[in-house]
């Protein structure tokens, strides 16, 4: 009987590993050996130049300052937008006497809507309100008396990066603050009615007792982030257009990198190169994160 269980688990498995197969490893195996030519996308011949792409790629400036540039949004993203998010879930749920701030449902609704809205959309929305001449963000600073600080926010090398930035973390935050909600109502409330019965505080509830028993939460909101981070395509490609010039390529990041080395250059070759770097810095920063976050897990 242990032997037969196979004649039914394997007939349900095979078409999700066919299809796995032929939509996941395959392009993976293909873009892989793509990686290993200096096909240029418009030709059937595909001439083997082996590891070349890839030496090439660590001898250009512009893709080392690309990996750079990620690597900084690497930091920034993840620290601002789960502190927000704990901060907006913290509020929303322990809050106030404990049943979360006035108003807090609206408050989950308002901060969540960002989520559902399209990147493409967030992007263009921005780039109006970045607008050095009209925009809301210049309009409110010289509406309080702060014109010094306005500025051509997307058309400023030292600022275009973290204005797209502030976006991404704006953009983010409510889906977060959603998951870290969820992870904190699962919590049995008699652990804070016991912490507050021994004098704690809110700040001592929230290290001793939520904290912990959502660790496992932040760990793999933590591991999402940084794969957003090591892309960031979408943004960056919206709100500068693409440019390989100006302030534009001080926000060039390696996605939009590995974009303009397939569609301006057709250098499909190089473009795979790109994408397969990509590839081994997620599994390993992933792999890195699960380890260097790992701790006793507390169950409830």
């Amino acid at each position: 009987m242990y032997y037969r269980k196979y004649r039914v688990i394997i007939p349900f498995l095979l078409p999700a590993l066919i299809l796995y197969s032929v939509f996941v490893l395959y392009p993976y195996a293909r873009a892989f050996y793509i990686s290993l030519t200096s096909w240029r996308g418009t030709s059937a011949n595909m001439p083997f130049v082996g590891f070349d792409n890839y030496r090439k790629l660590l001898d250009e400036q512009r893709f080392i300052d690309a990996l750079t540039r990620n690597a900084q949004l690497l930091v920034v993203l993840p620290l601002f937008t789960i502190g927000i998010a704990l901060l907006f879930a913290s509020l929303f749920t322990q809050g106030g006497k404990g049943k979360g701030v006035k108003g807090a449902s609206f408050y989950r609704i308002t901060f969540f809507f960002p989520q559902v809205m399209s990147a493409v959309i967030v992007g263009i929305l921005f780039t109006y309100v970045y607008s050095p001449n009209n925009g809301l963000l210049n309009g409110v600073l010289r509406a309080v008396g702060l014109d010094s600080l306005t500025r051509a926010w997307l058309g400023n090398p030292q600022t275009i990066l973290w204005a797209i930035a502030a976006v991404a973390i704006w953009s983010s935050v409510g889906f977060y603050m959603v998951i870290f909600i969820a992870s904190m109502q699962s919590i049995p409330t008699t652990f804070y009615e016991a912490a507050v019965l021994d004098g704690a505080g809110k700040w001592k509830q929230f290290k001793d007792i939520t904290l912990p028993l959502m660790w496992e939460t932040i760990r793999t909101s933590l591991i999402y982030i940084a794969i957003a981070a090591l892309d960031m395509f979408t943004l960056v490609q919206v709100m500068t257009g693409g440019g390989s010039s100006g302030a534009s390529r001080k926000a060039e990041v390696a996605a939009v990198y590995m974009y303009s080395e397939a569609f301006t250059k057709s250098r499909w070759g190089s473009a795979s190169a790109v994408g397969v770097i990509l590839l081994i810095l997620t599994l390993i920063l992933s792999v890195v994160i699960m380890r260097v976050t790992r701790r006793e897990t507390y169950e409830f």
